[in-house]
């Protein structure tokens, strides 16, 4: 058998599947069924092979090729357009070939000639006969009714939700298959979502949406916020105009415009198989169980076939769209909207980097639409170094029975702090956290508050949170209401959450992740972080619970002795998660034992420097929140620009995406320089700070301030004194750094022979590699990272540090070594060095004669970057990953030529120097 009629056994089983009773000319009849697919019909331009037939009519072609044609799949179409315009043997009655497959047996792309600029989409199988049969009865396809939307009524709409709304259905009507919005949590993507169905269900045609969540809980809250919608267009709500269905089990009922389901259970059903509910309670963060399991492989289902639905979108698609999953999204021929607060790299290029909506969170809080947060610090020895159990008789206990016996140690035990929890149990350990949060409640964190602000702690598992549960109850003198478990293991915990919502008791909860995602509880004001976090979106999530806005009045109702606004939340820090490089967000607040009064006098004094100012955001941005309408309107009557305005100016003077952009106006070139994008600072700096100069404007501000301060609580000492925000973390960075200083004495021979790096050729850059390994390997072995380094310096000399070491890299430590050891003013992280350096070199070499095209700049792009991580390249280096994917080597000669070594050489000196 040839590979192509391997490729037809495959082809016409898929057929058969979809409902196509397929034909040789000799068993011809067009009546066989609805729709008939013929091999082998005779046109003018000779034999298509395959011809399609719905009542009796031609209405499309399938040219069928075998597999390894599948990379020139677009090459075919050229071959089928032929045969859409040839004639068609023996046909008298009136048709048009609309319909056009190209298949293998592997591949199946489709395209239908009545959409403008009709184009090819890869889709899972064929569509069934009675689809083709309702497409060729409707007036226009649904990609020609997209192109042009009516203006819709924006009241009440956000301007994060009208941009995001407006840009979609742009995206919709270039025919983009993809589409991601991002806005961060609680600006609204929900509703902006429902907006978005509504308008498609209404104005193009679409005959049914999917709207895919990854948690039950997700499903419950979509739903009731679709049965609650109401179009400014109609006062009838969205479930009297458009039928709304959550799945609760195997069945879709095909009558129904808007189906919410699991992602679990859709795969279920198309798979045909029963469904394991518990499924549908874990969320797929990065952690997960769901995220280790094997791709999940779909099969046609004849009941609900790709074209079942034209629309689907995905909420939280940070979580659910990858591995596991994916398929499922794959099989459905529709349109995808993807719906997060957090997308990372995979994110974007899953949506084909249209990014039809940007709200970070920062602009959010900027905007009132999201409150800021301090981060408060506990740090205990055993939570930092671990412990050590003697050899002696020990308790044990079973995790899930909690059945307790004695035994004796074979040796002594020694434990690092990511054992608590899970392997071992220190009581003591989770006890002195606690106690040093109730110590600082009422001092430091809520000075005014009578009752504990609504508190949400993150432990490791349900194990670790029973233990925190009993612990806040005796420690806090309360009873059982006061502290309960919202996890998937409680019992009933959509209840407890309800109650976590609306009603004073529990003040505390604890959860391992149930609502770290997705689940609105707004009146919660305290994040307690027990356990650690990889993910940096996940961390960005669990930071969302607290992130909601809520009004004075619906605060009171489950805290009474609130007397605000929630202008802010607290985050209690007791792993050290604030600290490892997962946030993209800023921290606004720097200072928090500093008054506002003074944070506005430093800066009449001259202050310029960013925790200043960003503190000084953050304060007017709660104060904004807090002021009612009229004391708002005065203030911009008396400052001369609206708070938010004030509080945007601040916060713009140290936003680098910002900054470049003025540059790029004010310079009138693409990629300015570092000078240039320094000047636009220094003026952003100097206009943002210069009503502060005003002493009736400071006067102003600190007497709006002080009129919504109505409690000034001056009974309790402040024992603690921030536990670690300002004093212990200076006190921690100077013990780090005098330790890494007695390290470089130690070690001072072999540090004296990194400085190879910068005086010989780069051949001998990887003897600098290992030995600048096993140089790291003896600094960690006393306790010291090169994160906790950088940010021991960024405490320390902040005006020195330039950024962040983001990429983990080992070549940062010799930033840190050069730096401290004097041989540079400022502490860079080598990436940055790198990629300054690449910009002056291609900027000096395009100044000449010849200049490099985009295929050389994409290959000297990735070399750069190959640079930044592994400190240099040689030739062999191109023949591995990513460059194999280019060519190779063998490539890289083709687009450089005899150059190649020249380029390669100068590039390990220019970007290393």
């Amino acid at each position: 058998m040839t590979p192509e009629q391997k490729a037809r056994e495959i082809i016409d089983k898929k057929l058969n599947q979809a409902g196509w009773v397929v034909q040789d000319m000799k068993q011809l009849n067009l009546f066989a069924g609805l729709g008939v697919a013929v091999r082998e019909f005779p046109t003018s331009s000779g034999p298509v092979d395959y011809a399609l037939f719905v009542d009796g009519i031609p209405v499309g072609i399938i040219e069928a090729k075998k597999d390894d044609a599948g990379e020139n799949i677009t090459v075919v179409e050229g071959q089928s357009n032929r045969y859409v315009n040839s004639t068609f043997k023996w046909i008298k009655s009136d048709y048009r070939i609309r319909f056009v497959y190209e298949a293998t047996s592997k591949l199946t792309r489709f395209t239908d000639y009545n959409d403008i600029k009709y184009r090819s989409r890869t889709i899972f199988s064929f569509h069934q006969p009675q689809e083709l049969h309702r497409l060729m009865k409707q007036p226009n396809t649904i990609r020609n009714r997209m192109k042009q939307f009516p203006d819709f009524d924006t009241t009440g709409f956000r301007k994060c939700q009208i941009a995001a709304i407006s840009n979609l259905e742009k995206s919709f009507a270039a025919n983009k298959p993809k589409a991601l919005i991002q806005m961060a949590t609680g600006a609204g993507k929900t509703f902006t979502a429902i907006t978005t169905v509504y308008r498609l269900l209404k104005h193009t045609g679409v005959n049914r949406v999917l709207f895919l969540v990854d948690t039950k809980g997700l499903g419950e809250q979509a739903e009731r916020e679709f049965l609650a919608y109401r179009p400014n267009d109609d006062n009838r709500s969205f479930s009297e105009l458009y039928g709304v269905r959550r799945l609760k089990s195997s069945f879709i009922p095909g009558d129904v415009q808007v189906c919410i389901s699991t992602i679990q259970r859709m795969y279920s059903i198309l798979r045909g198989e029963e469904l394991d509910e518990s499924t549908e309670e874990e969320s797929f963060h990065e952690n997960s169980s769901m995220d280790k399991q094997a791709p999940k492989e779909v099969v046609y289902n004849a009941k609900y076939p790709p074209e079942f639905f034209d629309v689907i979108i995905i909420d939280e698609c940070h979580r659910s769209i990858y591995n596991v999953w994916k398929q499922v999204l794959e099989y459905f021929d529709a349109f995808q909207i993807g719906l997060t607060a957090t997308p990372d790299k995979r994110t974007f290029a899953f949506f084909d980097q249209n990014i039809v909506s940007e709200y970070p969170r920062e602009q959010a809080i900027i905007d009132g639409v999201n409150v800021g947060e301090d981060i408060f610090l506990i740090e205990t020895e055993v939570g930092k170094q671990g412990g050590t159990i003697l050899q002696q008789m020990v308790e044990y206990r079973n995790r899930l029975s909690r059945e307790k016996r004695w035994a004796q140690l074979d040796e002594d035990v020694d434990y690092r702090p990511s054992q608590l929890d899970r392997d071992i149990v220190n009581p003591s350990q989770i006890r002195t956290v606690i106690r040093a949060f109730k110590d600082a409640l009422y001092t430091s964190l809520f000075p005014r508050r009578k009752e504990v602000p609504k508190t949400l702690i993150f432990a490791k598992t349900d194990s670790h949170a029973d233990d925190i549960i009993q612990i806040v109850r005796e420690e806090f003198g309360e009873g059982n209401e006061f502290c309960k478990k919202v996890t998937y293991a409680a019992e009933n915990p959509e209840s407890v959450l309800s109650s976590f919502r609306n009603d004073y008791y529990p003040r505390v909860a604890v959860t391992v992740d149930m609502i770290a995602t997705g689940t609105d509880v707004k009146p919660i004001e305290c994040l307690i972080f027990m356990r650690d976090v990889r993910s940096k979106n996940y961390f960005e999530q669990m930071k969302g619970r607290g992130t909601r806005t809520l009004g004075k009045d619906d605060l009171q109702k489950v805290t009474p002795s609130a007397t605000e606004n929630k202008d802010h939340f607290v985050i209690v820090d007791a792993v050290g998660v604030t600290k490892s490089k997962k946030s993209d967000t800023r921290t606004l607040e720097r200072k928090p034992s500093v008054s506002m009064k003074e944070l506005m006098m430093n800066v009449a004094l001259g202050a310029q420097d960013e925790d200043i100012l960003t503190s000084l955001a953050s304060r007017i941005i709660r104060l904004n929140s807090q002021m009612t309408v009229s004391e708002k309107k005065a203030f911009t009557e008396s400052v001369g620009i609206p708070a938010a305005n004030l509080a945007e100016n601040l916060l713009n003077a140290f936003d680098e995406d910002v900054l470049t952009a003025k540059a790029q106006t004010q310079f009138g070139c693409a990629e300015p320089t570092q000078e240039q994008i320094s000047q636009v600072q220094k003026e952003a700096i100097v206009d943002a700070v210069k009503p502060f100069h005003d002493p009736e404007v400071r006067d102003f501000i600190e007497n709006v301030r002080r009129s919504h301060e109505q409690i000034i609580d001056n009974t309790n000492i402040d024992t603690v004194t921030f536990a670690g925000f300002d004093t212990q973390q200076e006190a921690n960075a100077d013990r780090v750094i005098a330790s890494f200083r007695d390290f470089i004495e130690a070690n001072k021979d072999e540090i004296i022979a990194l400085r190879i790096i910068y005086s010989q050729t780069y051949k001998d850059r990887p003897m600098v590699i290992s030995k600048l390994k096993a140089l790291y390997e003896k600094l960690k072995a006393q306790g010291i990272t090169i994160d906790r380094l950088w940010d021991c310096y960024a405490i320390k000399k902040p005006d020195k540090v330039r950024g962040k070491s983001t990429m983990h890299q080992l070549a940062d430590l010799i930033a840190i070594i050069r730096f401290e050891m004097g041989y540079g003013d400022n502490l860079q992280p080598f990436a940055e060095t790198v990629n300054y350096n690449f910009m002056r070199w291609t900027l000096k070499r395009n100044a000449g004669a010849v200049h490099f095209s985009e295929e050389q700049m994409e290959w000297l792009r990735l070399i750069k970057d190959h640079i930044a991580v592994s400190l240099s390249i040689e030739p062999e280096d191109l023949d591995l990953n990513p460059f194999d994917r280019k060519g190779g080597l063998g490539r890289f000669y083709e687009v450089f030529g005899e150059q190649y070594e020249e380029i390669l050489a100068e590039m390990n000196i220019e970007l290393v120097a």
